[in-house]
């Protein structure tokens, strides 16, 4: 069954509109936790915050959500309510003020954590996401199989499907990371490639467009 980045963003805008589907819960400088996390990760795919979604609300995320909040009409206040997370588009969690683990949703997310925490587990949260991408944007090319599994699995496509290391499990970072990937952040701009320079011998992909580094990961169309 194809999981595609707008199903899970359909399914996220039904959860956003259904009663109660928005917990009470306010974010602040001194949160920190799985629900600063998710926040943070949508001011830096909006480009209002520059780094790493590390979970920890300081002067920078404030600043970042006081900017978003002005351009958005809301009330400025640097504080993450459920009017500005619901901006965000994030729903924050009661339990999730502390949380740090990762749940598997489906087989396809299983798949997509697996296949990147042996391709970019070396690699910064961002350079994780993007990897991920780079499966979903095939997913929604005509040039590659319409499914997760089919373009993992497609003929000498990843390196870690042939060498076995596709079988490994994940660690939290990548299963969070193939999660927001799948709910529609693609740090790679549509990239199709990915490649790092100092390990292949290809010459083939070298003649594909960059549109970005990302760590040792060059992003290619």
């Amino acid at each position: 069954m194809k999981v595609g980045k707008r199903i899970f963003l359909l399914l996220l805008a039904l959860l956003m509109a259904m009663p109660g589907g928005q917990a009470a819960t306010v974010l602040e400088v001194g949160s920190s936790g799985e629900n600063v996390r998710k926040m943070q990760q949508r001011l830096i795919q909006y480009d209002y915050l520059d780094g790493e979604a590390d979970g920890k609300y300081g002067e920078a995320t404030r600043d970042a959500v006081i900017l978003f909040q002005r351009r958005n009409g809301l009330t400025v206040d640097g504080r993450v309510g459920p009017d500005t997370a619901a901006a965000l588009g994030v729903t924050l969690s009661s339990s999730g003020s502390s949380s740090t683990s990762a749940t598997i949703i489906s087989a396809d997310h299983r798949l997509l954590s697996k296949l990147v925490y042996a391709e970019a587990r070396g690699e910064s949260y961002k350079g994780q996401v993007a990897v991920a991408a780079v499966v979903l944007n095939r997913v929604e090319s005509a040039s590659f199989p319409n499914t997760i599994s089919g373009v993992i699995y497609q003929s000498g496509a990843f390196s870690c499907v042939s060498n076995g290391s596709i079988n490994n499990t994940p660690d939290s970072t990548a299963i969070r990371a193939a999660l927001d990937a799948l709910n529609g952040w693609d740090p790679t701009g549509g990239c199709l490639y990915y490649y790092n320079p100092r390990k292949t011998d290809d010459e083939w992909i070298r003649t594909r467009t960059v549109k970005t580094v990302i760590g040792n990961h060059y992003f290619a169309v």
